[in-house]
This record gives structure tokens, sequence and C-alpha cells, in this order.
């Protein structure tokens, strides 16, 4: 199983992408993980409802230019499902099994994504109804695909 994860913005703390190596590291005996970073746009303070869809139709319009269109698409928005654990890793083992090879998350900006990128999702999922940085999403996401293999494939994983 290939899984990107498509994510606006870049990280520059080393402690996250420290974490991200290590789960990368982690993750390389169940699938292919890779992690691509579409640059943000800036937000000027105090943004008017117009400057901020023009904002978000720009990030779009750059997750548009690497999404794969063979690929199952999963959007991390607060509006979305909640999973638990064990619900998160049926989601991944499901896709496994009807014949889905690769598996594309997004993660937006701090304006959200843009409704062109939602309406093409497969799937909407939350991690929580709190706002997270995207750095730190990142990590919480790749944890989440480890822990999710890990149960998959019945081993264990602290609690």
């Amino acid at each position: 199983m290939k899984i990107t994860i498509i994510a606006v913005g870049k990280i520059k703390e080393n402690y996250f992408k420290d974490a991200i190596a290590e789960y990368s590291k982690r993750l390389s005996r169940y699938c292919s993980l890779s992690v691509l970073e579409v640059a943000d746009e800036k937000t000027p303070d105090k943004a008017t409802a117009g400057e901020e869809e023009v904002i978000l139709l720009k990030e779009a319009s750059k997750i548009e230019k690497i999404l794969d269109e063979n690929g199952k698409l999963v959007v991390l928005a607060i509006e979305g499902k909640n999973l638990d654990s064990v619900q998160f890793s049926e989601m991944i083992a499901e896709y496994g099994i009807r014949g889905t090879s690769h598996i594309q998350f997004v993660i937006g900006g701090s304006l959200g994504l843009h409704p062109a990128i939602k309406s093409r999702a497969d799937e909407f999922i939350s991690f929580s109804k709190m706002t997270f940085p995207h750095q730190l999403m990142r990590v919480v996401l790749c944890e989440q695909i480890y822990r999710s293999y890990r149960i998959i494939n019945h081993e264990p994983y602290h609690k």
C-alpha cells in the first residue's frame, strides 16, 4: 500500500521533522509513506472573506496538481467523522481489501481546505473537534497510521 500525506505549509521545527521521520521508518515494513508539502499562501491580518476564498483556491490548485486520480482521497476536516484507532485501522484495511493501492490524506492550512478539494474526498475524518497546528497534525496522523498497521497485523502497541 502506498500512503501519501499531502499537507499545506512547511515544517520548520526539527522535533516535528524527527517524529515524522521516526514513524516513516517504522512504517516502511508495512507501506510506502511519503509526505508532500504545498506552499501555504500568506494570509493578511483581518483578511476579508473574499481574500480567504482566494487563498484557499490557490492552495487547492496546488493540491489538485499532485493528487493521484486513482488513489483514495481522505480529507482531515473538523466536520469529518470521528473514528477511534480501531475504526481508523479498519478503514485502511478495508481499502486494501477492496484493491486500493494508494491512500492520500490531505491536511489543510490555517484556513482549512477549499470546497473543491473537499468535494473530491472519498472520506472525511476528524481527529478532534479541536483545531491543531498542521505540523502537529502530521505527526498525529503518522502515529495513527503506524498504530493502524500494528492493529491490522495483530501486533502489540501501547494503549
